[in-house]
């Protein structure tokens, strides 16, 4: 971008120069014009000739200056050019040497790995008594969990060098995430923690689904991972809610959740930024150990189609969460049960929340009990909308961009429609934490629903604010 204003200057240098050549000819043929006609004396023209050389002068002198100096600066340029591409080439030489070193220490470690859990594989088969099964299995949950973090640190390097490819196939998610989980139960008792994970579904039946799940599980790996490292006292739970399907898609959100340091809104806001910015953000580098694995997973999740968030409390805890849109495949299905909405009348919902993934689950949830939704993607549309429009119900996402459902609220309540209709409005949040509920009820919401939301907790809120005399299912 600095390269146009160097040029600029340059051709204006040049432009200068030549009218100054032509300004100095002109003014010698005047000269020399009025002492030929005597209007001059010889002594006066001498003068002025004299005059004219010294500026002449001083104004070459100005020129090559100007002139050398941007030698120099073409010089330097050179030099610089060449360090860099010296530096470029010595960085791809240390960079195809850690990529080695990397797969030869992955190497390394899974092949007496391998043989460490095939021994206890073998030794499961032998007869045990209750004791010796049971550390059997803590020796092989702790194998698995060693591979999974030589898998993490070699999977997280691969997805920052090159470009990922998914690798999508008939899976069943809940299968393989359930093993998947029971390794970081072990981990989170040895840490003196307490750990939980639940599949929230509306399918008795197993159902599988079009999906990486190795990109998935090196998501909730790193996520896991990190809630584990900053969550001295307290809890993890893990929460996979796949209760909402759209024709031949499912919508799964997955929950990470934990009482451990969290973060400055500030600073959560700033999370998935570049390494760099990380890098140079001490704050951040503390937290999150540098914010390679969090990066890593935002850019997997985003290729699946989704967006990885966070809301976080300093000293209370984070809650991270993203949503993916897989094809349903040989479903084996329980019969459909036959959904009932519990609202009769017309009833709009407002609904302000900027993730497009959230926005279909709750539609799809509120629709089913007869309602209409209109969304708006941050707190301003949201106001600007309730304006013009009327709605019976608003969903207030509590964080978004812009403006937050706080202020989004605020303004909603002081506006003439608001007096006149006193229209509930519904906080809605993934981070249930105390201060939010208080924050909440400070600004005027009405009720608090968390995420996932819960089907039954919403039918209650849409007859209660409905005012209709109606039991729920």
């Amino acid at each position: 971008m600095k390269i146009f204003p160097k040029s600029i200057g340059k051709i204006k240098m040049k432009k200068k120069l030549s009218i100054f050549i032509f300004v100095s000819i002109a003014a010698i043929l005047i000269i020399g014009f009025f002492f030929i006609e005597k209007k001059i004396y010889a002594e006066s023209a001498a003068i002025f000739l004299l005059i004219l050389a010294i500026i002449q002068v001083l104004a070459l002198q100005y020129f090559l200056k100007n002139q050398l100096k941007n030698d120099v600066v073409k010089s330097n340029l050179r030099l610089r050019l060449e360090e860099l591409k010296d530096k470029l080439e010595l960085s791809e030489e240390l960079a195809n040497h850690k990529s080695i070193y990397l797969a030869n220490m992955s190497y390394e470690v899974r092949t007496p790995l391998n043989t460490v859990l095939g021994m206890l594989n073998m030794l499961k088969q032998t007869n045990l008594d209750s004791d010796q099964s049971a550390q059997v299995e803590i020796a092989e949950y702790s194998s698995k969990h060693l591979l999974q973090l030589v898998n993490m640190v070699t999977d997280n390097a691969e997805a920052n060098e090159e470009e990922v490819t998914l690798n999508l196939k008939t899976v069943d998610l809940k299968a393989d995430l359930t093993k998947l989980f029971k390794v970081f139960e072990y981990q989170t008792w040895e840490k003196g923690l307490e750990f939980d994970f639940k599949f929230l579904s509306e399918e008795n039946g197993k159902f599988l689904v079009l999906a990486d799940s190795a990109r998935i599980q090196q998501v909730l790996i790193n996520l896991i991972n990190n809630a584990i490292k900053f969550t001295h006292t307290g809890k993890i739970s893990i929460i996979v809610d796949q209760s909402v399907g759209i024709d031949n898609d499912q919508i799964i959100t997955f929950y990470i959740k934990d009482t451990g340091i969290g973060m400055k809104p500030k600073d959560a806001k700033s999370i998935f930024m570049n390494t760099e910015g990380i890098g140079k953000n001490s704050i951040l580098r503390d937290y999150r150990g540098g914010g390679m694995g969090l990066i890593i997973s935002h850019k997997l999740v985003s290729i699946m189609g989704g967006q990885l968030k966070v809301e976080s409390k300093e000293n209370e805890g984070s809650t991270f969460y993203f949503s993916l849109q897989l094809k349903k495949t040989l479903n084996v299905k329980s019969e459909e049960e036959i959904h009932r909405p519990v609202l009769s009348d017309k009833f709009n919902v407002l609904v302000a929340e900027d993730n497009r993934m959230n926005q279909k689950v709750i539609k799809f949830i509120l629709e089913r009990q007869g309602a209409d939704c209109t969304f708006a993607k941050n707190g301003l549309e949201a106001v600007d909308l309730y304006k013009i429009l009327d709605f019976d119900m608003i969903f207030m996402d509590i964080y978004m961009p812009d403006m937050d459902g706080y202020e989004a609220t605020k303004f909603i309540k002081e506006t003439e429609k608001y007096a006149i209709s006193n229209t509930p409005i519904i906080g809605v949040s993934a981070s249930a934490f105390e201060k939010d509920i208080e924050k909440a009820k400070l600004a005027g919401i009405d009720d608090y629903l968390s995420k996932p939301i819960d089907v039954e907790k919403l039918k209650k809120l849409l007859v209660k604010y409905a005012h209709k005399d109606i039991e729920t299912e």
